[in-house]
């Protein structure tokens, strides 16, 4: 491997089609504000940088990014790019991550709106994210200890499993398929309306008016806190272990819950059972 060290580069397309290149300790910042640094670049090692320039890296495979630091300003950093490894690193900047594929995230700091949109086969460990349109239509995702606040996330994923993970969020799983949360606590309004196929297996959920819309929905041993309009028209197989605010015209299935402050049965077509244990 070629090695730079201790570098700035602020020129258009500073390394444009580099490969077998490691560098270290370099900057990518300056008065020329040049674009694309890494673009249409392969085996690639970018270790302790800092990333103030637009559009980084693009179209590149086999990249390996540790311990960097990318600012608001480097926005859009990783496009098209293919198997890729991210650690320790700041991502800071707007759209941070779209139409990637085969990415392993672990000990980052993501502070991104927009991040990871179309990315298939992305796994992410030990971090924090905070976002709006978090990971929309990506695919074969998944995620363990990882902290989110923000909204509107994961939606449109397919084949996706979160474990040990908190999210903080509003409109999150709205239309994922395949998806599987277990040991989790989410927190938020109208979780996971119109998905298919979601587990919630041990998951602690907070919040308004979740889950409804579903079909092949699926509850294992779950809180459910200040949940009111529950369930409304979904097809649903339920085992709460908390009492439930309020649950409205279940459409088809079983749910066995402790207590419910009301069961709302307005709708003839919702023929969901439910049976109340204590």
């Amino acid at each position: 491997m070629e090695i730079i060290e201790n570098q700035t580069f602020d020129q258009e397309r500073a390394l444009y089609g580099s490969h077998d290149l490691c560098v270290r300790h370099c900057a990518f910042d300056g008065p020329a504000d040049g674009e694309s640094a890494f673009k249409e670049c392969a085996n690639v090692r970018a270790e302790d940088c800092f990333y103030n320039l637009r559009y980084p890296f693009w179209h590149d495979d086999h990249l390996v990014i540790e311990n960097g630091e990318m600012t608001p300003n480097c926005r859009a950093a990783l496009w098209y790019s293919q198997h890729i490894t991210i650690t320790g690193t700041k991502m800071h900047g707007i759209k941070t991550l779209r139409e990637c594929v085969d990415v392993t995230i672990q000990n980052c700091d993501i502070v991104s709106p927009e991040f990871g949109w179309s990315t298939r086969g992305i796994r992410m460990e030990d971090s924090t994210a905070v976002s709006e349109y978090f990971m929309m239509r990506s695919e074969d995702i998944v995620f363990r200890n990882v902290r989110f606040t923000g909204k509107y996330s994961f939606q449109y994923i397919k084949n996706a499993l979160f474990e040990n993970c908190v999210f903080d969020t509003k409109d999150a799983f709205w239309h994922g398929e395949n998806v599987t949360v277990r040991n989790c606590t989410v927190k938020g309004e109208y979780l996971a309306w119109y998905s298919d196929g979601l587990t919630l297996d041990h998951c602690r959920i907070i919040g308004t008016q979740p889950l409804c819309y579903c079909k092949n929905l699926r509850l294992i041993d779950c809180e459910m806190v200040d949940t009111d309009l529950s369930f409304e028209r979904s097809d649903v197989e339920a085992t709460v272990t908390t009492p439930v605010v309020s649950i409205k015209n279940p459409y088809s299935g079983h749910i066995t819950v402790p207590a419910v402050g009301e069961i709302i049965r307005d709708d003839p077509a919702a023929k969901g059972e439910i049976t109340i244990t204590e």
